[in-house]
């Protein structure tokens, strides 16, 4: 789940990709899809509930439940951030979910490199991170297959083991990314992040929005995500002193 995008030119000469706020075009996107994401709560955070999960397929749990959550990062890789993620998720020994979009993997391949040897897990996040809600079974599969083909040029031979719908506007694609076997990835807790409201906030929304075996939708890429960064280095260690555990996603709905 992220946002559509413009690009821009920043002051040091780079290209950066300006978001729109997924708040302006949930509601339409999302039904669509077979998703339904409920209005933003008191706490700022989103919490989204797969309609006829056991029916599509879409996975929003971890693999075990109890107090357990799974990270997991949307739209990178990003040339600033992710290695700034790797290093906060190497230093707290966790291992997460990475939904890569195709077109950054093709600018950026040695961070999807680094993604895999930090231990962590790849999800297909299409190439350009488009809406496939009215799109045909046949136009998805070739634009997943076209994702993992740009992931395995990067690392060959990589699993890819779930795949995640830009906007949660579904479709057509759980049945076709089965059929690719991949599982639909989708998640409990978004926690508002394309809109960087500030690390404070970031970890409040964490620590009051989580229920146990939640998946928690984050973004690596998409804008600048150091207060992402900064909010996963803090809550960590918060969490497990409070008995929370991290593990990846299940497998099947």
């Amino acid at each position: 789940m992220t946002t559509s995008d413009s690009t821009t030119t920043a002051a040091d000469g780079r290209r950066v990709r300006r978001r729109r706020s997924p708040a302006r075009r949930t509601a339409p996107l999302l039904l669509s899809g077979g998703l339904c994401l409920s209005v933003l709560t008191a706490t700022g955070v989103a919490r989204a509930d797969q309609a006829g999960r056991t029916g599509t397929g879409i996975v929003d749990s971890t693999r075990h439940g109890g107090r357990t959550l799974a990270l997991t990062f949307d739209d990178g890789p990003n040339p600033t951030d992710t290695p700034q993620l790797l290093k906060v998720l190497r230093k707290q020994h966790i291992k997460a979910v990475f939904c890569l979009w195709g077109d950054h993997v093709k600018e950026h391949p040695e961070l999807v490199r680094a993604i895999v040897a930090g231990g962590h897990t790849l999800c297909n996040h299409t190439m350009r991170h488009e809406d496939l809600a009215s799109w045909t079974p046949e136009r998805i599969r070739a634009d997943l297959e076209r994702t993992n083909a740009e992931i395995r040029r990067a690392v060959p031979g990589v699993r890819i083991p779930y795949f995640r719908a830009p906007y949660g506007s579904w479709g057509k694609s759980p049945d076709v990314a089965h059929g690719l076997g991949m599982q639909p990835l989708g998640w409990r807790l978004a926690v508002g992040d394309w809109e960087p409201p500030g690390t404070d906030e970031l970890v409040r929304r964490i620590t009051q929005g989580i229920t146990p075996g939640a998946v928690v939708l984050l973004h690596d890429g998409g804008g600048d995500r150091g207060q992402t960064v900064a909010a996963v280095d803090r809550i960590v260690p918060d969490l497990r002193s409070q008995g929370w555990r991290f593990e990846r996603p299940a497998r099947r709905a």
